[in-house]
């Protein structure tokens, strides 16, 4: 009590002469001196016995696997958090040697789950180690908030007491925030975050209690089928009728018949295309419209002729009708191809090499009928480039060379006039697909470009790179309009896998990225806010995919989960299990009652979104009820999934290229 008398006097003293600075640094030297006691706790706990650590989680341990099945898992979810720091602690305590003993003794219990930060931590071998690792401070400076129902807390509080294993009860008491809520406890789908890290600050809580405008884009011609429908219709009536010199010819009769079998044609054409349109929307139409924050151009006469052209041959996706796939492989890459993207219409293919160098390939009807379906790689002779019997000896595909360092991500736009291309080189290209020539180099970014994309109809696009930013470019500019910091890793997943963690929402007015920090955020293009942090994976993000009424988004990530999320809400709906390596690629069909993942298990596989976003949650359900969705898995001989492309008609693209060890 003396020396807090004592600092009182010493800061009245202080705030009555006027010295603020030197009152400010008394606060500063007395914080840091507050928190120095929990580093000298654990040394504390150390020396008295560290034999304590090994008996007091063994006793833990016992406690969550012996328990029922109704509370096992809410257990089970205290084991980490605990092991973790009883490692910890050994470590700041220096002995090195008992925290590899207990290290490996139990790390089998995690694995599973945690088997990326087990790696890292596995690299500490001292307190300085310790102190500079970013996962390690993680631990040490936020607090690990676990949800456990009321009998769960007092069992396990009970249970530490009764054994008096008072040093896991001081890890717990100064690591871990429980939140305690009556009732039954949750399942394991529905507690998918039980084990997230919050900081000290109400930053994460005010990011989650912001309003999302999360509708479809206003008036778009793919939003109106039936319309388009009519009006595409009108247009090829128009046409018809300007030839006026072969009608004059026909007889009265014969005109007559014609013109009765062509209304009898249009009314079945429209009355069964305009139903399957109204069933196919049904979703997507009961969304809200949103405007774009972001001036969207008009778009052109002859690519909306193309895309009326594709809604009137659109086929219903559903569990029953489940979509024709387009499979493609790149021969010959030898591990040099980075990456994949298949333009909306399937008539291009792009790939990124190792080499700088960006690939076009043309998929169109003319180039299939002189050309057999397997593409050419990186090391085919010369002859195979060109195909014999054309007059301009056409090249198989198209080479970009413009980039300094391998490429990790290429995107066509919209119609697929242009084409991005992401390097190592800290720069971003586009391409004009027409021309084959290099319009722009952007640069901003000051450390390798894992990825960009375009938004779905306008002239902006959004990178991520190694930096832990994300900006937002306009094509007219060569400087960045927004620049997104928040991640705590790079926004990326590896560099030596192909990623998608750039993703923009419906109405592009978000954007969504996922990072190697665990966490995806979704961004406001409007003001550049974080106003959503998604947490429940294990492992880093490397995929996102949003679907067409802009309600739901899709992550996967490189333990092989998915994760189907509300972004109004920000909860998981349902976490969707079937993979067991990388997901590479993820897609949502056109009305977005399916879901396609590619994986590096070299498999397609394709989920029921309606099920998986509307299954009951009542009290008695299972917790394998929501993870039953997979309508059908597809496998390759050998070839890992690259990327997914849904078309405008519902035919989805697959391209991949079979690795060495295959």
């Amino acid at each position: 009590m003396e020396d807090e008398e004592i600092k009182k006097t010493v800061v009245a003293y202080l705030s009555k002469k006027g010295y603020t600075k030197a009152d400010l640094v008394l606060q500063e030297e007395q914080n840091n001196v507050s928190a120095s006691p929990s580093s000298d706790l654990c040394v504390s706990r150390v020396e008295n016995d560290p034999k304590r650590y090994n008996d007091g989680y063994s006793k833990l341990r016992s406690l969550a696997y012996n328990s029922l099945d109704l509370y096992k898992h809410e257990l089970l979810s205290v084991l980490y958090p605990v092991y973790i720091h009883c490692f910890m602690d050994l470590v700041a305590g220096g002995l090195v040697h008992e925290a590899r003993i207990f290290f490996f003794a139990f790390r089998e219990d995690h694995e599973s789950r945690h088997l990326r930060d087990l790696q890292k931590l596995e690299r500490i071998l001292s307190t300085l180690n310790s102190e500079e690792m970013e996962l390690a401070r993680s631990f040490r400076l936020n607090k690990l908030k676990i949800k456990l129902c009321e009998y769960s807390y007092d069992l396990l509080l009970q249970y530490l007491q009764k054994t008096h294993s008072l040093t896991i009860l001081g890890i717990i008491n100064e690591h871990i925030d429980f939140e305690v809520y009556p009732g039954q406890p949750t399942t394991v789908a529905d507690n998918a975050d039980f084990a997230t890290a919050e900081g000290r600050n109400n930053k994460f809580g005010k990011q989650m209690n912001q309003n999302i405008r999360w509708g479809a884009l206003e008036e778009t011609e793919e939003q109106h089928p039936e319309k388009a429908l009519s009006d595409s219709e009108k247009a090829e009536n128009g046409n018809k009728d300007v030839n006026t010199e072969k009608g004059k010819k026909r007889t009265f009769d014969g005109i007559q018949q014609g013109v009765a079998v062509r209304r009898i044609k249009k009314d079945k054409l429209v009355s069964a295309t305009g139903a399957n349109a109204r069933s196919e929307t049904s979703a997507v139409s009961a969304a809200p419209r949103m405007k774009p924050e972001l001036t969207l151009p008009a778009t052109p006469a002859e690519v909306e002729r193309v895309v009326l052209e594709d809604l009137r041959n659109r086929v219903q996706l559903n569990s029953l009708a489940l979509p024709s796939i387009n499979f493609y492989t790149i021969l010959n890459a030898h591990d040099r191809l980075n990456c994949l993207s298949v333009s909306e219409g399937g008539s291009l293919i792009a790939g990124g090499f190792s080499d700088s160098s960006v690939k076009v390939w043309d998929m169109s009807e003319d180039v299939q009928i002189k050309k057999s379906f397997n593409l050419l790689g990186a090391n085919e002779s010369v002859k195979n480039e060109n195909i014999p019997g054309t007059e301009d000896c056409k090249r198989s595909y198209t080479l970009l060379h413009g980039h300094s360092g391998p490429v990790y991500s290429v995107a066509f736009s919209h119609s697929g006039d242009f084409l991005l291309s992401a390097s190592s080189d800290s720069t971003i290209r586009l391409w004009n697909t027409k021309l084959n020539a290099n319009l722009v180099c952007y640069k901003g970014h000051n450390f390798p470009v894992w990825d960009a994309q375009f938004n779905p109809v306008g002239d902006y696009f959004a990178s991520c790179s190694h930096d832990r930013t994300a900006r937002i470019w306009s094509m007219e500019r060569t400087h960045p309009v927004r620049v997104l910091a928040g991640h705590l890793s790079d926004v990326d997943g590896s560099k030596l896998v192909p990623v998608q963690c750039v993703q923009w929402h419906a109405n592009c007015n978000y954007i969504a990225t996922g990072s190697s920090d665990k966490t995806i955020r979704l961004w406001d293009v409007h003001n550049g806010d974080s106003v959503r942090i998604f947490i429940g994976h294990r492992s880093m993000i490397l995929s996102l995919a949003m679907s067409p009424d802009g309600r739901y988004m899709a992550s996967g990530d490189e333990d092989g989960t998915i994760m189907m999320w509300d972004i109004s809400s920000g909860c998981c709906v349902s976490p969707l299990v079937g993979h067991n390596s990388c997901v590479w690629s993820l897609a949502f069909s056109c009305e977005g009652t399916l879901l396609a993942s590619g994986s590096a298990d070299s498999t397609v596989k394709l989920w029921d979104v309606t099920a998986s976003t509307k299954a009951p949650r009542t009290e008695n359900k299972s917790s394998c009820s929501h993870r039953l969705r997979l309508l059908k898995a597809l496998p390759t001989k050998s070839t890992p999934v690259y990327t997914l492309q849904f078309s405008r008609r519902n035919l989805l693209f697959a391209a991949g290229a079979p690795s060495r060890c295959s």
